[in-house]
């Protein structure tokens, strides 16, 4: 990803600065997602990066507009000689540090890095979260965020130049061996109780989860149209969550993952704990360390080999710390970049 941060155009495709005959324009619907999809995997590919989406997995989540990304709004496609050569989208969220936060991201097809593509769009993306952010009348400083991995030298660089700053840095750990080596499952206490969630607690539960990370840097779009997008993703599975109840209210959770398209495209048997969350007056109690226990027990029974988590390397709760314990080691490290944008918070 020559940009991890991008997005925008006009309904009509407009040239701009950059290669000679580049292109931006706005998405036009389903007929952009595979080439779209082949683009990301590849950026993935070239940084050494094993994963992968499917056409599947964009078209739940384009298929969900919600105030914070729509994607008729909030979605730019890079052409030359009618070709798609990137692409980029941008959102907004109220962090919980008390930022309203207008983020970018995106892919470049490595056969196009290095010829300024990232940079057109990243600059036309922050022309139009500047006018997004113009109509939106609230006294939160308004920031300008996007993410970078650590293999992605174009996006640290682009980010940099570009007037980005480090915010906070992200892992993936991973912990391998699940089929000959799992963890003993620690008792629960307090008359807390692990059972399957039922497909109408599915909203409650989501809730649950986005209550719990109140507390934690960041945020991120918690609107029911975000939810339905990941309910509608390929992946979607709650038979492999572990939740723990207190009588009818949900005491934590660990939403569990198995990609199989990723998997199949990296030789991988991966299994993801995508979440893993204790609401506030349930903490102290040992519930992260008993559902971790359980989510490996689960992942393990349908043949995964490696569970993968991603984990806020300054987590107040000290996540990094238990993930450890249990035999999780960093794989890969992910910057948070930020700057303020120009003229909204005087």
């Amino acid at each position: 990803m020559e940009s991890d941060q991008m997005v925008g155009t006009d309904a009509a495709a407009s040239p701009v600065a950059g290669p000679p005959g580049l292109v931006l324009r706005s998405y036009a619907g389903e007929a952009d997602i595979p080439e779209m999809v082949r683009i990301q995997n590849a950026e993935w590919e070239a940084d050494g990066l094993d994963y992968r989406e499917t056409i599947g997995d964009q078209l739940a989540f384009l298929g969900h507009p919600s105030e914070h990304f729509d994607p008729a709004r909030d979605l730019t496609i890079a052409e030359i000689d009618r070709r798609m050569v990137g692409h980029a989208r941008r959102d907004w969220v109220d962090t919980n540090d008390g930022l309203r936060e207008y983020r970018t991201r995106g892919a470049v097809d490595p056969a196009w890095r290095r010829r300024g593509i990232g940079g057109a769009l990243l600059a036309d993306n922050e022309r139009r979260l500047a006018a997004l952010a113009a109509t939106h009348d609230v006294e939160s400083p308004r920031w300008l965020g996007t993410y970078a991995y650590s293999r992605n030298a174009g996006a640290t660089a682009l980010a940099e130049r570009s007037g980005y700053r480090q915010a906070r840095w992200f892992f993936d750990m991973q912990r391998e061996g699940l089929q000959h080596d799992l963890p003993e499952l620690p008792p629960l206490r307090d008359g807390i109780e692990v059972r399957p969630i039922l497909t109408e607690q599915l909203l409650t539960f989501w809730h649950a989860d986005i209550e719990a990370f109140r507390d934690h840097w960041g945020g991120g779009d918690d609107s029911d149209e975000a939810f339905r997008r990941y309910q509608d993703a390929p992946h979607f599975d709650p038979s492999l969550w572990v939740v723990a109840w207190d009588g009818d209210e949900v005491a934590a959770g660990v939403v569990n993952s198995i990609y199989e398209n990723e998997n199949l495209e990296t030789g991988l048997k991966r299994g993801w704990l995508d979440s893993v969350f204790t609401r506030r007056a349930w903490r102290r109690r040992g519930l992260a360390s008993a559902l971790i226990a359980r989510s490996l027990h689960a992942l393990a029974a349908r043949g995964i080999e490696t569970a993968a988590l991603g984990v806020d390397a300054d987590n107040p709760s000290g996540a990094l710390g238990l993930y450890e314990s249990f035999g999780f080691a960093v794989t890969q490290r992910m910057t948070a970049w930020r700057k303020p944008m120009d003229g909204a918070n005087a």
